[in-house]
């Protein structure tokens, strides 16, 4: 039914879909999608945490159990990311949620307490590591950590907007992540931190 359900949002939107047809295209009654789902908010609701929650779950865990330097594990959630916004359907989501905000303020106070605060938590987290270590330069951490979530956001916002029309340039998302991480090298990273680095790519 979740699978059913992310198909309709992203084909209808949030408020022009339907749960008869999410329960058509599930294989059952509008009863027995009532009965897990008492409303479409809930169903969508459902949907984020089954196509996101994993996935942030999982980058969580990874910067919680990973020492070592910060900037190879930035590399690596933010290559995740990329690879997720470029193969799955999670990308219509932060696009649904921007769309229907003005409309459905739960909506978005929902997504911004499940996936915004926690995905900022786990840059957040890092930023403070890599800075506590010396690997970072100082930096306040709340707008760089905007910056540095903000090229993917535009990245799913673009690729669920204009795949499939006729506009030029395409978006190469694992291009565009490999240019972003560049930057951030330059920007993040202290003259020891770039030291470390560099006897990392050493042959």
């Amino acid at each position: 039914m979740v699978a059913a359900a992310m198909e309709v949002f992203a084909e209808r939107g949030f408020a022009a879909a339907r749960l008869e047809e999410v329960a058509a295209r599930a294989g059952v009654s509008k009863g027995t999608l009532y009965l897990y789902f008492p409303s479409k908010d809930e169903l969508f609701k459902a949907v984020i945490r089954a196509a996101i929650l994993p996935n942030l779950e999982q980058a969580e865990a990874l910067v919680a159990a990973v020492g070592g330097p910060c900037f190879p594990l930035l590399e690596r959630l933010l290559r995740m990311v990329a690879r997720l916004i470029a193969t799955t359907r999670m990308a219509v989501i932060p696009r649904l949620v921007i769309a229907e905000a003005g409309n459905f303020p739960e909506l978005a106070a929902f997504y911004h307490r499940e996936v915004i605060r926690r995905g900022f938590g786990v840059v957040a987290a890092l930023l403070r590591r890599g800075i506590e270590s010396g690997e970072f330069r100082e930096m306040p951490i709340d707008p760089n950590v905007r910056l540095i979530v903000a090229p993917l956001l535009m990245s799913a916002v673009w690729r669920t907007s204009f795949d499939g029309v006729d506009c030029e340039p395409t978006l190469d998302v694992t291009a565009l992540v490999e240019v972003h991480l560049g930057n951030l090298r330059r920007v993040l990273l202290s003259d020891a931190g770039d030291r470390a680095r560099a006897g990392e790519d050493a042959p």
